[in-house]
């Protein structure tokens, strides 16, 4: 018997912790509750008497003082101010593997200058004598093959200039084409070596190249230094952070990718449009879930096997047999042709 009562005791007395535990999480809310309310009151204090105000010919209600208007100029500025900034920070993706000091790293290297376009962030002085391109002499460190291809494309051609002073444009020696911190071409020390550069001047009339960014499992945008006022030539950009009639949109190549073209085009001065043997051709693998895989599971629809020629197969990934629809076996056996 002794056991028992011992045992409902114990029993009561959990009961009743619970019961006060559960009274004070209702007090709580009771107080939010009533200060939200009170916010919500004098926030809406300046409207009621701008409609006690309007409903009186000379703008006072029986007892009441004269109103003083706000300033239109100060609302307006303030509502410009609110809808700036939420422009200037939305959307922001966040991810739950980055860290909150990562995470502000990002907002503030992908979207300081998401604004600029080329009449605010490109000096067009500095092409009144000719359009020139200027690169960096080699900075130390190992260059990419494919970002070494890009730089003697352009100081093979005829827009390429040694002297700085009569350059349009200014490209970086720096390889930025591959900012996944897990690849083993990733260059590190960018934002240093960037600010450094006497002619940075925060990256105007500067073009930076970029194929690869962000890193597993988040894969975001970020390149790992602030781009400032450059231009961003960028594959697989996202629509929500490419700035229109500023950046370039490229596409993705490998390492394998030739230099230049092999044989001579059909574009003669009098053939407009250009006769051509393909109008658009694309191979390469199709990803069945995921980011992407929505554009190019829908390719064979264009496909005629003419001069549209867009192949695709399924085999990507050690798991993509488990994510394969109907139509896998046929897309890899035209992919074999």
């Amino acid at each position: 018997m002794q056991a028992k009562k011992r045992y409902l005791l114990v029993s009561l007395g959990a009961c009743l912790l619970l019961l006060a535990y559960l009274w004070g999480l209702q007090i709580g809310e009771f107080h939010q509750q009533s200060h939200q309310q009170q916010q919500q009151q004098q926030q809406q204090q300046p409207y009621a008497s701008h409609a006690l105000a309007h409903a009186h010919p000379h703008g006072r209600g029986p007892g009441l003082p004269r109103q003083r208007w706000a300033e239109s100029g100060h609302s307006l500025s303030t509502y410009l101010a609110g809808v700036e900034q939420e422009e200037e920070h939305s959307p922001l993706v966040i991810h739950q593997h980055s860290s909150p000091r990562e995470r502000r790293e990002i907002r503030n290297n992908m979207y300081k200058s998401r604004r600029c376009r080329m009449d605010t962030c490109f000096d067009f002085r500095r092409c009144e004598r000719g359009f020139k391109v200027y690169v960096y002499p080699p900075a130390k460190g190992d260059i990419s093959e494919s970002y070494q291809k890009i730089l003697t494309a352009i100081e093979d051609s005829r827009f390429y200039t040694t002297d700085p002073d009569e350059a349009c444009l200014f490209v970086l020696s720096i390889d930025t084409l591959d900012r996944d911190q897990l690849s083993a071409q990733y260059v590190h020390n960018v934002k240093a070596k960037i600010q450094s550069l006497p002619l940075w001047n925060e990256g105007r009339n500067h073009l930076i190249f970029n194929l690869y960014s962000g890193t597993w499992p988040d894969y975001t945008e970020e390149l790992g230094f602030d781009i400032g006022q450059a231009m961003l030539a960028k594959a697989s950009i996202d629509m929500d952070n490419f700035r229109p009639h500023f950046d370039v949109s490229i596409p993705l190549f490998s390492k394998d990718h030739a230099q230049k073209g092999g044989d001579k085009g059909y574009l003669t001065l009098n053939n407009v449009p250009p006769s051509r043997k393909y109008l658009l051709v694309f191979k390469g693998k199709r990803y069945l879930t995921g980011i992407g895989s929505e554009t190019r599971n829908a390719l064979y629809h264009i496909h005629n096997g003419d001069d549209i020629i867009l192949l695709t197969t399924c085999k990507h990934g050690k798991d993509w047999e488990k994510h394969k629809d109907a139509r896998c076996d046929r897309d890899n056996e035209e992919y074999s042709k």
